[in-house]
């Protein structure tokens, strides 16, 4: 499988990647609903299987679970893919969760990351969220420390401005930048993507299918009936009117993924792997039989004339 160059790093990440947020399960602000632990070891196998080498996780999905599901998917897997995870979400002993980059929790969160994942070294630290804002430049001073130590290989910000990367910047250098992007969410396309072209920072996009949105298996009904906890149903992609537009969106996935042979999430995953600043997308799987309909995106690339028709497709519906 292809691999790509992760900004100022010698990592080569395939075009994909394994996200680790579903398998966090339920019982946290921020999760997707409950997840069987029984599937998300052979869900990460499988997707290994098919060549993925890197697994993106973070210390808030399921406060802590999810890095300890990919440990356990991880143990005696050789070669041991990468392993990115965050810090800066920290939660207190009733699980309500807070924002916090000053350098001694960030050293404590790193260390406690380690433990969970069972690894010597963290292939990719990132600042989950730039919060608060002002602390920004003790956070990333001290990623800067840990990487001169060792306990971990490279640093990367998740959800920053560009403002916000200039204030790293000028600390340390910034290896890797993990935003949402899709079709249908594609606000860092005007200034932050020109801008982590020019400074040869990695991208690595979280929510390609939009949450699940893009797959082919969202309906009305299905999004009627999300569990109460599942943050996705607050998302505008996730009500109407936008709802409906997005659903017909993916009609017309689903025909360009019939002209190859791929899924309608396929489609969507390459969507975004065609934008040349982007270098890996982040896939979440809940079960080895999501892992195939899924994959195939590592390796599909969209023709010209298609990537015009999602976009003539968008501006049609744009007033439903």
């Amino acid at each position: 499988m292809e691999t790509r160059l992760l900004g100022n790093s010698d990592l080569r990440i395939t075009p994909i990647g394994i996200g680790a947020w579903a398998i966090g399960g339920g019982g946290w602000s921020g999760s997707m609903g409950p997840q069987n632990d029984s599937d998300s070891v052979p869900a990460i196998h499988a997707a290994l299987d098919h060549g993925l080498n890197w697994v993106d996780t973070a210390a808030l999905y399921g406060l802590g679970h999810s890095e300890e599901m990919v440990a356990r998917a991880l143990n005696n897997r050789t070669p041991r893919p990468y392993v990115f995870t965050k810090c800066e979400r920290v939660w207190d002993a009733n699980g309500k969760i807070g924002a916090c980059l000053k350098a001694r929790s960030i050293r404590r969160e790193c260390e406690d990351s380690l433990r969970r994942l069972q690894i010597d070294s963290i292939d990719l630290y990132q600042i989950h969220w730039p919060e608060p804002d002002e602390d920004i430049e003790e956070g990333w001073t001290e990623l800067a420390r840990l990487q001169k130590e060792g306990k971990v290989r490279y640093i990367g910000v998740s959800n920053f401005s560009v403002r916000q990367m200039k204030r790293a910047q000028a600390i340390a250098p910034i290896t890797s930048l993990q935003p949402p992007y899709s079709i249908v969410t594609r606000e860092i396309e005007s200034e932050i993507l020109p801008f982590t072209q020019r400074n040869n920072i990695g991208v690595i996009v979280y929510s390609p299918m939009s949450a699940g949105l893009l797959t082919g298996a969202m309906t009305h009904e299905r999004v009627a009936n999300f569990s109460p906890e599942d943050w996705r149903k607050n998302l505008p992609n996730f009500q109407e009117p936008l709802l409906s537009r997005n659903l017909k969106l993916v009609d017309n996935l689903r025909e360009i993924g019939n002209r190859h042979g791929r899924t309608p999430g396929e489609v969507a995953i390459a969507w975004t792997l065609n934008h040349p600043a982007v270098t890996g997308a982040i896939v979440g799987f809940r079960s080895a039989q999501q892992v195939a309909g899924i994959v195939g995106a590592a390796q599909f690339r969209l023709l010209p004339s298609e990537i015009a028709e999602i976009e003539d497709v968008l501006k049609d519906h744009q007033a439903v």
